[in-house]
């Protein structure tokens, strides 16, 4: 997938996204306090909410395979429950403070149009099977103890399609049907795997924001040597 780079203050940056399900903004300061103002900049008044920042730096990291960002987690605040993430957050910004010296380059899928070009068995699983989305963290800080159950695609109450990729997925706790939805989920993974490998790169300059519909596109990162820093917000929109 081509990613069209859009000056953060142009007037076709919302209807970019909107569109492609995926833009570069250019324009911004490198900095942290970017992510917020070019929410607000593409968003305006349909932004809901906005989850803490995080900074991810890696040093010589391998691969991150496709995915959309999204994961439960509720923290415990003076004893009030917080939300710092939400399990269908629906846009997420990703901003590169600092290059590797080499590799890293990002790549982006739209999953609605590569889910759709699957064979009819995982068309039916991804639609037709609920699973735990985050049984396989079920021991991370923070994630809650019951199962987040789930499909792979969905729709929301307004129509707007949600096609999710996290490797946290397993079975439903004591699914009858369990060895059936394991191997399923092995052929899906072989058929990402597959297409990750044909996506153009994209190699990001230092400063600049990808923003990514959450619902539609998967991203990644190749592997690379050195130190690599991002910036990384997640929000929900009204049309979450």
């Amino acid at each position: 997938m081509i990613v069209q780079r859009v000056p953060v203050l142009a007037p076709s940056a919302r209807q970019t996204l909107h569109d492609a399900g995926a833009v570069i903004l250019t324009g911004l300061p490198n900095s942290p306090d970017s992510l917020p103002v070019a929410s607000a900049l593409l968003f305006g008044t349909s932004l809901r909410e906005l989850y803490p920042h995080r900074t991810r730096r890696s040093v010589d990291g391998g691969i991150v395979g496709l995915h959309a960002d999204s994961f439960d987690v509720v923290v415990d605040i003076a004893g009030k429950p917080v939300r710092r993430r939400h399990p269908d957050e629906d846009h997420v910004l990703v901003l590169l403070a600092s290059q590797a010296p080499y590799g890293g380059q990002s790549f982006v899928l739209d999953a609605h149009e590569f889910t759709d070009s699957l064979d009819a068995e995982l068309k039916d699983f991804l639609t037709g099977t609920d699973v735990d989305l985050y049984g396989r963290w079920a021991q991370t800080r923070g994630l809650p103890a019951t199962p987040r159950v789930g499909r792979h695609i969905e729709y929301t109450r307004t129509g707007r399609r949600i096609t999710r990729r996290t490797d946290g997925v397993v079975p439903l706790h004591r699914d009858p049907d369990a060895e059936r939805v394991t191997a399923l989920l092995a052929r899906f993974d072989a058929e990402v795997d597959r297409v990750q490998r044909t996506l153009p790169r994209i190699r990001l300059d230092e400063g600049e924001l990808l923003v990514l519909d959450n619902y539609r596109c998967w991203h990644g990162r190749d592997a690379h040597t050195g130190s690599r820093t991002v910036h990384i917000q997640t929000v929900r929109t009204d049309n979450a």
